[in-house]
Formats: C-alpha cells, structure tokens, sequence
C-alpha cells in the first residue's frame, strides 16, 4: 500500500504526461550528463561514444513491437548511446525487427546538433558495412571504429569500449520498470529509460560531491 499522502495516480501521470511531452525529462538528464563529466575532469560535451541495442521483451499492453531474429525476442529495441563513461547521451526505442544498422543513423542524426562536437562512434559487428555511412552523407563528418571479438575466443572477453555500453545496460537494468517493455507508446519506453539515467546521474553526482 502506498503512503495516503502519494497524490492520485492521475495526477501523477498527468505530471509524467506532461514533462515527457516537453522534453523536460531529456533535458534535465542532458544538465546532469555534462555537470557529471565536468567532476570526472572531462570536457561537458563528449567528442566520443559508443552506441549498442538491446532488445527487449513487451507485454500485452500492446503498441508497436517485431521479431529480433538474432536474439530471438519478439519485443521493441532500445538503441542508445553513451559516452566514454558510460552515461546515457540518448535513447532511440524502435520495434526489435530493425536492424542496428538501419536504426543507427537516427540515432546519430537525432544527437547531431545535441553535441556538435561527437564525431567519433564505437560499436560492433553490426554495424559493420556502408550501409551505415551511406546513411549518414550529409549529416555531417563521422568516424566509426567496429570492435569484432576474436573468432578464435572461446570464453568472456573484455572488449574495449563496448564493455562501457554494456555497463550502462546493466545500470538501466537496475530499474525493474525495464525488466520488460511494459509501455503501450515508444514516447512512454523512451521516458522510462531516460527516467533511470536519471537516477543514476543524480546518485553519482550526490556520491562525488560527498568527497
């Protein structure tokens, strides 16, 4: 049971309506974003990034979902990119049928005037071909390094900068609403993600200004 002092749930989605159709959620997680890299001695607007996708099971709450063939996951994708350090840059949700090459460019597009001075994209395998840099003519300069694991790795291994985007996977992950989809809108799944980079920021944030 909930506290008798927690406001009706309408209010409170009303309240989450509300700032998720402003944009209020994204551009308190940029504010925080740059005041966190700014304590870890960096420059507030990232040059570099590391971009992945990780598909995701929905539920019966319906709304647009696919068939990621590879994960064998019928749900939605979240696409997202970070930076160097792992903190969210932004989110881009999609049905899991899109290919990370094909849903890649509209991440970057979207971050492109965002943080004019990212140019640089780390990622895997797939990502790997033109169809990516086609993609992108015309929407700027970009360089894209695709990290392979070995084929002859027969265990874990420690890639570099890929182990960053899986880090903040595993820190999103910490927020049971992402257990699952569990959102009828893409809006909604975005804000929800955006919501536990949030939280994370501002703990991180609390802990090195404690020292």
């Amino acid at each position: 049971m909930l506290p008798k002092c927690f406001p009706p749930i309408s209010t409170v989605r009303g309240y989450f309506n509300a700032w998720r159709d402003s944009g209020l959620q994204t551009t308190i997680n940029h504010r925080l974003l740059m005041i966190a890299r700014e304590q870890a001695g960096r420059e507030a607007g990232p040059t570099a990034g590391v971009i992945d996708s990780q598909s995701v099971k929905t539920t019966e709450s319906g709304g647009i979902s696919g068939f990621d063939a590879g994960k064998k996951v019928k749900g939605r994708k979240r696409h997202i990119l970070t930076g160097t350090f792992g903190f969210l840059l932004f989110v881009l949700v999609h049905a899991a049928d899109i290919q990370d090459r094909d849903g890649a460019p509209d991440v970057l597009k979207a971050i492109r005037f965002r943080f004019p001075r990212l140019r640089h994209v780390s990622a895997d395998g797939g990502y790997a071909g033109d169809k990516l840099k086609d993609a992108l003519k015309g929407n700027g300069s970009w360089t894209t390094e695709i990290i392979k694991r070995s084929d002859t790795a027969k265990c874990f291994v420690l890639l570099p900068r890929r182990w960053v985007v899986e880090r903040t996977f595993a820190w999103l992950g910490r927020c049971r609403r992402l257990a699952k989809d569990w959102e009828r809108s893409i809006e909604s799944s975005t804000a929800r993600a955006i919501i536990a980079s949030i939280r994370m920021l501002t703990r991180r944030i609390a802990r090195l200004s404690t020292h």
